[in-house]
């Protein structure tokens, strides 16, 4: 048994380096990620269903115009887009959104 000792301590250390290999292919291979990406800006027309219904010149002026259709009942964003600040809003909300926006107080 003396013998064998040197040559199972040998195989059990092959056996972790190689589980070790495994696993760090695994973490570092080109699947899908775990872990989120940092956000990028893109178009107005590429945040999915969401529509844009104002173009904000300045931080301000979004906070004032996501107020009074947060006060309306409206939900909406505001996000950065290639093209600037834009305020978007669900496809059934943005006709009496654009409304709102466009009326006296917008």
């Amino acid at each position: 048994m003396n013998r064998l000792d040197p040559l199972l301590g040998l195989l059990v250390s092959m056996a972790v380096v190689g589980f070790l290999v495994l696993l760090l292919r695994w973490t570092f291979s080109g699947g899908k990620s775990l872990v989120s990406r940092a956000p990028r800006s893109g178009a107005p027309g590429e945040y999915g269903l969401l529509v844009s219904v104002a173009a904000p010149r300045d931080a301000e002026e979004a906070l004032r115009l996501t107020r009074l259709l947060d006060e309306a009942g409206i939900r909406n964003t505001v996000v950065h887009t290639t093209q600037g600040a834009r305020v978007m809003v669900w496809p059934d909300d943005a006709a009496r959104a654009r409304g709102m926006l466009a009326g006296p107080n917008g």
